[in-house]
């Protein structure tokens, strides 16, 4: 009887390890899978273009002077 006992308990615990591994592939291949997903539908969806930002001085009716100086570095211009 005892060694019956023994069986069952191994048995049990076997069957407890082989439910944890098929929970911990399952989730691995779900988040796989949604990872997957996730990538395809950035690759495929379509990307427009940005169009260029073209930056203008706020001058009140008077024009700024261009600073131009050289440093000794490089020149330098200040717009």
């Amino acid at each position: 009887m005892h060694n019956l006992r023994s069986i069952a308990i191994a048995a049990a615990g076997i069957v407890v390890l082989a439910i944890a591994a098929v929970f911990t592939v399952s989730l691995t291949l779900i988040a796989g899978a949604v990872l997957t997903l996730t990538l395809a539908a950035r690759m495929l969806t379509l990307r427009s273009k940005k169009a260029p930002v073209y930056a203008k001085a706020k001058t009140q009716g008077q024009a700024r002077e261009i600073r131009v100086w050289n440093d000794g570095r490089g020149t330098i211009i200040d717009l």
